[in-house]
């Protein structure tokens, strides 16, 4: 089994969702507190022991490129005033860690990850959608799969169960027997109509994959809203290849989602130590 060393970030998304800030701000820089969605997905990569990151960008993306280099005017300037560069250490990364690759057409998730392929080559690789702020310091989305990955192999998924009625937005689990919190996959269904889910366990944006599923995407098959689908490749590795979906334990927040994007504001602010207290008394007043 090879080790699970590389990431791909899907990042070249228009945020539609988001608009009118996404109209000049990519999504992906959306700060929550004082971080963008970035880093955090970068973050919770690195904490799972990935060493290269792949950015799937598209046009209009280049902050995130600038965000993660080296701001000479600015260190220059804080240096200048006596100011602690230790703000700016999260977006300091070793050199030749960070990779990019053009995703030129908007054909969904799958033609994303396809974009990366030259990149990813025939290792396993992560995949974060970095609109999904999955917030767990003790142990991140990503280090959950891959404890999972290291004892049955395959591809692994992070799920969450949803309400009935929401699950005609996600990738729909069918699932095999459990253990705990990791359940074999033995099909997928993509957004299925009301009342035909096979359950009620819905993909929240973090995988890790065997380098197998490019093949499968390199053929270019329209899924669900006419777009290559991740989870479409993805169904037809099952049988082929272990396949299992790990429960996710921690707190989730849909950043592409107006309403998740105040609440991970909110509920992140009021673990900080330098101003939680303040945010929280500021909540209590507010509320009355």
């Amino acid at each position: 089994m090879k080790p699970l060393r590389k990431a791909v970030f899907p990042v070249a998304g228009l945020g539609t969702r988001n608009l009118p800030a996404t109209k000049t701000i990519a999504k992906e820089m959306l700060p929550v507190v004082d971080r963008p969605l970035i880093q955090y997905a970068v973050d919770e990569a690195l904490a799972a022991g990935i060493e290269q990151l792949i950015f799937v960008t598209g046009r209009g993306k280049g902050a995130m490129e600038d965000y993660f280099d080296i701001s000479y005017e600015l260190e220059r300037t804080m240096q200048d005033r006596g100011k602690s560069l230790d703000p700016l250490a999260p977006t300091r990364l070793r050199p030749g860690q960070l990779a990019y690759v053009r995703q030129q057409e908007p054909l969904g998730l799958g033609h994303a990850v396809w974009c990366a392929r030259h990149l990813v080559g025939d290792e396993p690789f992560a995949v974060l959608l970095t609109d999904e702020l999955l917030w767990n310091p003790e142990q991140p989305s990503i280090s959950q799969l891959a404890e999972t990955y290291t004892q049955k192999g395959g591809n692994v998924i992070s799920v969450l169960e949803v309400l009935e009625d929401h699950c005609h937005r996600y990738g729909i689990v069918d699932p095999g027997t459990s253990e705990g919190d990791v359940t074999e996959v033995r099909g997928f269904v993509e957004k299925p109509a009301p009342g035909t889910a096979p359950s009620r366990l819905a993909a929240i944006g973090r995988y890790v994959l065997q380098p197998e599923v490019m093949a499968i995407l390199d053929k270019g098959e329209r899924g669900a809203g006419d777009e290559i689908q991740l989870t479409d490749a993805l169904a037809k590795l099952i049988g082929s290849q272990p396949f299992h979906a790990r429960t996710y334990r921690g707190a989730r927040y849909d950043c592409g989602d107006k309403a998740g994007f105040v609440q991970a504001n909110l509920a992140l602010a009021l673990e900080r130590a330098d101003i939680g207290a303040e945010v929280r008394s500021f909540a209590r007043d507010l509320l009355g």
